[in-house]
Formats: C-alpha cells, structure tokens, sequence
C-alpha cells in the first residue's frame, strides 16, 4: 500500500474558494438560522474545511426583520453586558434589540457571533455576514446563489 497517497490536504487563504450565499430569514427560528449561518460562515459544510483559515463563504441575509422565536422568547430572554463600573450590568430582551434602529442586524450579529469562535477568525468571519431587514440586498454585482437554509443539517 502506498502510504504517500493518503495525505492531509490543509486549505490557505490562496486555495479556499469563497462564494456569495443568500439566506432568506422569513419565518426561521433565531437560534437555529444562526447555528446554521455560523457553519456557513465558518466552512464546515466543505469538504476542505480546515480550523485556523477563513474558509467559509459570504453569507447574505434577507428578510432579517421576519425572524421569529419560539414560547415567549421576544421578552423573557435575556443578554447581559457590562460596563466595566460597579453596578454596571446591563440586561436587554431581544425584542428592546429589535426595536432599536438596525435592530434586526444587531440581534442577528449578536446571536451568530456567540456560536464562532472568541478569537481574530471569528470577528474576521462576522464580517463575512451581511444583514437586511427587507428583502432587497446591496451586493447584487458578486452574483450571489439563494439557498435553502432547511437543507442543512
């Protein structure tokens, strides 16, 4: 058996192939569009995915402002952050996000950052998403392919 046949391939930045996706957010559980934003943004759907490289493509989401959530999500949970000052715990319900101006694009970025990793390649790769509350979006000129997001696992 030639052993020399059965090598690693590790993809690099000059070797990943990185297309323009459209992901169409109308009716889709929060949680469950980000699980699957956050893999197609990180490249775990390809099968030269490789953990330290830029790997994933450019995801484009329309209809952010039709997101749902299940129960009574929109005002019992809860995000906290901190000022960094005594007593400066702040608590927020998705529902106060949404409402604020580009509020769909900051709950949606606030939601998939949480499921990359907590390092440079993971706010590189939040920069790879795009977010409209219509569904009109600005990066026609790349050719972007609409996908189903029910497809993926």
């Amino acid at each position: 058996m030639d052993t020399l046949s059965y090598k690693t391939i590790s993809a690099n930045k000059a070797t990943v192939t990185k297309e323009w996706v459209v992901v169409d957010a109308t009716d889709q559980v929060l949680g469950r569009l980000g699980a699957k934003v956050a893999k197609l943004l990180r490249g775990k759907y390809k099968p030269n995915f490789t953990p330290h490289v830029d790997c994933g493509d450019n995801v484009i989401i329309i209809n952010a402002d039709k997101v749902k959530l299940t129960g009574n999500k929109w005002n019992d949970r809860i995000y906290l952050s901190y000022t960094g000052y005594p007593g400066g715990q702040r608590a927020i319900t998705p529902a106060r996000i949404q409402a604020k101006p580009n509020g769909d694009d900051k709950l949606l970025r606030k939601v998939v950052k949480g499921m990359l990793p907590k390092n440079k390649l993971g706010a590189q790769l939040l920069g790879n998403m795009y977010v409209y509350a219509g569904g009109e979006h600005k990066q026609a000129a790349q050719n972007p392919k609409s996908i189903d997001i029910n497809l993926f696992k």
